[in-house]
């Protein structure tokens, strides 16, 4: 294929740690792979002041705006709409289209910029925001966020996403070209050979003791009492487990106060989270809110025995009964029947976890770059939607 001149706006990037950011640098990483070149437009972080990363930087293909921090997450930054000077970006690169990866002020600016343009504009869905304003006190305004989210994208000749049911849902709501191209996992990263038996003694535990565990943003839309209900009717008979929470955000404090016998390891990434993952034994992930749920994936091919509710990543990738147990959406009961059976049968457990491992070996990020180019491609000469 012809190589593609990409401009990538987003306003999370590693080193943050999220699932959009690892979902964005591995497209970034494949399509470069391939051979395309990709410039970034993302809001500056910290650490550009170390690494001398200035405001325009062609050499490594990476611009940085100005930004707010995201309130109960000052880790993040909300780019501010710098119109302008995406516009000069696109003047002076001459990409033959521009990607909005996040909907925020940023991406709006990114869109206005290439339709002044006339220039080919695909986006990705990777989060419902919409539906996280409910879980701050804010739920009025979801039906208002919805339809600005829903204008960015209707604007756009493709819409990436994960999975085929938030296609048709997007499709639904008058999105066009609407694209599921999945996810990938790192196998060679994440995979039972990572389990370090010093950790689980660092954790407290011995033997056959069981580590329940949870990775993912500490925040309330991601459902936390339930792992919480569910762990604690799991400690009730086994009372030499542990929940380990791997992570960091607004929940965190309150966590550590309502659960001091938890054990809260903070954010972790590369080895050392692919360690944490495979040292556990029992995954438990009760999220609504996911548009697919990239730690899901780790935990499947880390070898876990893993609990979840079936939608988003669950659904497209657990077999219920022989790589996993998925169960019906917001059976919340059922989730913790789940839970317990499981902690209970260490036997089932592993041929569980053995089996999730194995399912995984066939979901390679290659596949998903290889999509994810055809598309880009095919809308490549599409000019902007009015």
């Amino acid at each position: 294929m012809q190589p593609l001149r990409i401009l990538l706006v987003t306003e999370t990037y590693p080193p943050e740690i999220n699932g959009v950011a690892m979902t964005t640098q591995r497209l970034v990483e494949g399509l470069r792979a391939r051979g395309h070149w990709v410039g970034m437009v993302r809001p500056r972080q910290t650490i550009d002041e170390s690494q001398a990363i200035t405001q325009e930087d062609a050499q490594t293909d990476t611009w940085t705006v100005p930004g707010l921090p995201i309130p109960k997450y000052p880790s993040l930054r909300l780019g501010l709409p710098a119109y302008w000077r995406l516009g000069r970006i696109i003047d002076q690169q001459r990409p033959d289209l521009v990607h909005v990866v996040t909907e925020g002020p940023l991406g709006w600016a990114a869109v206005f910029a290439a339709r002044a343009r006339a220039l080919p504009l695909t986006s990705g869905y990777h989060t419902h925001f919409a539906q996280y304003s409910k879980h701050y006190g804010v739920g009025w305004l979801m039906p208002w966020v919805a339809r600005g989210i829903d204008a960015l994208h209707k604007r756009c000749a493709a819409t990436f996403v994960p999975t085929l049911e938030l296609a048709a849902e997007l499709t639904a709501r008058g999105i066009p070209n609407v694209r599921a191209v999945g996810r990938g996992v790192d196998t060679q990263l994440f995979n039972p050979g990572r389990r370090d038996t010093q950790l689980r003694r660092h954790w407290g535990l011995s033997g056959d003791d069981l580590a329940c565990l949870y990775v993912g943003r500490l925040a309330p839309e991601k459902n936390l009492n339930l792992v919480t209900r569910a762990y604690s009717a799991i400690a009730a008979r086994h009372p030499r487990a542990r929940m380990i929470w791997v992570g960091d955000g607004p929940a965190l404090a309150g966590l550590r106060a309502t659960h001091p016998q938890h054990l809260f390891a903070g954010a972790r990434i590369g080895a050392d989270l692919a360690a944490h993952y495979a040292s556990a034994d029992l995954f438990l992930f009760g999220s609504l809110s996911e548009t697919w749920g990239n730690v899901l994936t780790e935990a499947l091919a880390s070898g876990l025995g893993v609990v979840t509710y079936r939608r988003a990543a669950g659904e497209i990738l657990i077999r219920h009964g022989e790589n996993g147990l998925a169960v019906t959406p917001d059976d919340a009961d059922a989730f913790v029947h789940a839970a317990q059976m499981l902690a209970g049968d260490p036997v089932r457990r592993r041929q569980l976890g053995l089996q999730a491992s194995q399912s995984m070996s066939t979901h390679s990020w290659q596949h998903i770059i290889e999509r994810f180019e055809q598309t880009l491609h095919e809308v490549s000469a599409v000019p902007p939607r009015g």
